[in-house]
């Protein structure tokens, strides 16, 4: 399994998911088309499939022209309003990308219809990877628009926090073995795993005292609730 970090807009990113033993590779969220299309050439796979993790237009809004550019793409999503949506999916649905196992994971709360997407390979010693979209970011999460405390609870410490630890949140990296994690480290763009979001990010820490503390809080789902509202009320101080 290859990840290849692909820049968008000014603050998002684009995933590149390529099955090493067929080459075939999918795309998440491929919101600048053109540059797939280069990505694709330049790395020499057959793009068969997008995976959307929701509708918004900086994940889905470049849905349309890559089927354009592309025809034929299977487009995957959880929500009606995803643009071009071929196949929508429900919690558990799974499908293969080559020799991968791709299972959707359905974490409503950043939008109702949002899907994480799991991908594993059989008999390897590759970590697993998870694609969360705007659920899960490295030491934060998505806003609550279309949901609740309870519903990103459930999401990230019930759905993705029962993921195995080592599982990977990606970055520009190959996935192999826990020694080419280790060389991960050393450069400057780095992935993170669940078990690292369990050391440091508050949003998966939120049964810990400390953290209930910090919000004066003693129940888990309050907790989350009063850092998400802390978070969305943070301004940086003005030099």
């Amino acid at each position: 399994m290859r990840v290849e970090l692909l820049p968008a807009l000014s603050d998002n990113y684009m995933y590149l998911l390529i099955d090493a033993d067929t080459r075939e590779a999918a795309i998440v969220d491929p919101v600048e088309p053109i540059k797939v299309v280069e990505a694709v050439r330049k790395h020499s796979v057959k793009l068969t499939t997008v995976l959307t993790t929701h509708h918004h237009w900086d994940h889905a809004g470049g849905n349309e022209k890559m089927l354009k550019l592309m025809p034929g793409l299977k487009v995957y999503g959880g929500d009606d309003r995803v643009d071009g949506i071929t196949k929508k999916v429900s919690h558990s649905h799974s499908f293969k990308l080559g020799s991968l196992n791709i299972k959707c994971l359905f974490t409503p709360c950043h939008t109702t219809g949002h899907i994480c997407y799991y991908v594993t390979k059989e008999n390897s010693t590759e970590p697993p990877a998870v694609f969360t979209g705007d659920t899960l970011f490295v030491a934060g999460c998505g806003k609550f628009f279309e949901g609740t405390a309870e519903q990103m609870y459930k999401a990230l410490i019930e759905i993705l926090g029962r993921l195995p630890p080592e599982t990977v949140i990606p970055s520009t990296v190959v996935m192999s073995t826990p020694s080419t994690m280790k060389s991960f480290k050393r450069k400057p763009t780095v992935p993170s795993t669940l078990a690292d979001e369990f050391t440091f990010n508050p949003f998966m820490r939120v049964k810990e005292k400390s953290v209930q503390d910090h919000v004066k809080q003693t129940n888990p789902i309050e907790t989350m609730r009063s850092l998400r509202k802390e978070k969305d009320n943070f301004r940086v101080p003005k030099e």
